[in-house]
């Protein structure tokens, strides 16, 4: 006959416990993400389910600030808006797929075009306030205030 103490059964699982941790990457629920969870949900609701599914994909509260300032940098420059995908496996039409690359080729060409009139226009505008500020301080010392 088989005896179980209290020893084996509490060692068996712990065991377990700890097997199932090790599986599982979501398993970081330390004090500090508990407390940005928390908080976040008391200042405002989405934010605590979006700290709450952060944590839920195994990943530290502490790291989102930093993953959202280098979304939010990717966005802004441009880096997510990949237009030089390959159309290979967009369609069995390589003349259809030829004339999407066209389409996109001409796109980005577009694109930087308006870069570089914007960039010039603003180079205009600081060359006319400079001119405009030249002409009002050679009034004000001609007239000896």
């Amino acid at each position: 006959m088989t005896s179980w103490g209290s020893n084996d059964l509490g060692h068996s699982a712990r065991s377990k416990a700890s097997e199932y941790r090790r599986g599982r990457k979501s398993s970081n629920w330390s004090g500090i993400n508990i407390a940005a969870m928390v908080l976040g949900f008391v200042f405002f609701w989405p934010v605590g389910l979006l700290i709450l599914f952060w944590i839920l994909t195994g990943r530290n509260a502490v790291d989102l600030p930093s993953a959202i300032k280098a979304k939010w940098v990717a966005l802004r420059s441009g880096a997510d808006m990949d237009l030089n995908f390959s159309f290979e496996s967009a369609s069995d039409n390589v003349v259809f797929n030829e004339y999407q690359q066209t389409q996109h080729d001409k796109i980005r060409e577009i694109k930087h075009e308006i870069a570089e009139r914007s960039k010039r226009f603003n180079q205009w505008r600081a060359d006319a306030q400079r001119r405009v500020d030249e002409a009002e301080f050679e009034a004000f010392m001609k007239d000896g205030y």
